[in-house]
């Protein structure tokens, strides 16, 4: 869903938490807006979870309702009217909540009921969540029974049994198979067309399958935060990969105007870097004909999130180092 201005779904500010004397979140402010799927990026330990509950209402976040610290789902202050703010959310915890002895039919049922639905209308919503998570051939079995990967369609089937504006997932694939993990991505990505979504994960392939934007937490505190692509464009260097069949010393490679490192990789092959402002790729094909080179082929370097990720971590402990 798209609007000219996005509606603000989700808006968090200040958030801190302390285990006892051992503060683990750090004034952590974030925003989520309608038809989003925003991904929390982190090593395990971040503080993913710790947030996630904070966001949902089922952890207090410290000086919750004071001035400086607030959550809202949809406006409505989940400290003030904790109620009618979680009406709009839908929450799958790391451990899905599940009743293994139910079977998914009535499990999901009385989700719909806890969570205020008439007999009727949750009778009809049951049908179209089964329908939309894929459970229609396992309604009637026991939940216990299922495979790893039908537990976590039944699990995200109730946190969006009542159709929620936000939903939160935490770790919504980790154990499942490949086959399971294409499915459960297919469902998220369809739920981030109807609603808001967000996720916390470990994994970058999910963030770039999934997200539209980003947040990368360490250590408690939020790093990082932007676009899936403007991300990966973080972490970009200028330069390329050449492969030469007759290649010249190292050092002409690295006379030619603009260029600043020549690393070999193999024997026909270098990666070249240069500035960002200088394009030595031309000189470098005129000189490779003219030179007899005979250039095979010459790839623009891209970086991969994983790139980007260790740089902006990496960064973030040597700023800190640094201070201490």
């Amino acid at each position: 869903m798209s609007n000219s201005t996005p509606e603000i779904t989700l808006s968090a500010r200040h958030l801190a938490r302390s285990f006892g004397s051992k503060r683990v979140i750090h004034d952590v402010s974030l925003e989520l807006k309608r038809g989003e799927v925003l991904g929390l990026l982190g090593q395990n330990g971040a503080g993913k979870t710790t947030t996630l509950q904070m966001l949902t209402g089922c952890l207090l976040p410290d000086d919750a309702g004071k001035n400086k610290c607030s959550i809202e789902i949809c406006g409505i202050s989940l400290s003030r009217q904790p109620v009618s703010a979680k009406a709009h959310i839908g929450y799958l915890p790391e451990t899905p909540p599940l009743y293994r002895e139910l079977s998914v039919n009535d499990y999901l049922m009385f989700a719909a009921r806890l969570r205020g639905m008439k007999p009727a209308a949750a009778a009809e919503a049951l049908v179209q969540t089964v329908q939309r998570c894929g459970l229609e051939a396992v309604g009637k079995k026991i939940i216990g029974t299922l495979s790893k990967g039908y537990q976590q369609r039944v699990g995200i089937a109730q946190a969006i049994v009542h159709s929620p504006t936000v939903i939160v997932l935490d770790e919504p694939t980790v154990g499942l198979d490949p086959s399971q993990i294409r499915d459960i991505r297919a469902l998220i990505r369809e739920l981030g067309n109807s609603g808001s979504v967000i996720l916390s994960t470990h994994l970058l392939g999910e963030v770039e399958n999934l997200c539209d934007r980003v947040e990368i937490m360490q250590a408690g505190k939020l790093i990082y935060g932007g676009t899936s692509a403007s991300m990966q464009q973080h972490g970009s260097v200028s330069g390329f990969i050449v492969s030469l069949r007759n290649p010249p010393p190292l050092g002409e490679l690295e006379n030619i105007p603009g260029i600043d490192s020549v690393e070999q990789l193999s024997d026909t092959q270098f990666r070249i870097l240069h500035k960002p402002e200088q394009t030595p790729g031309d000189a470098l094909l005129a000189l490779a004909a003219q030179q007899g080179w005979r250039l095979d082929q010459l790839t623009p370097l891209q970086a991969t999130l994983e790139d980007v990720f260790v740089k902006i971590t990496n960064a973030e402990k040597d700023i800190e180092g640094a201070s201490k």
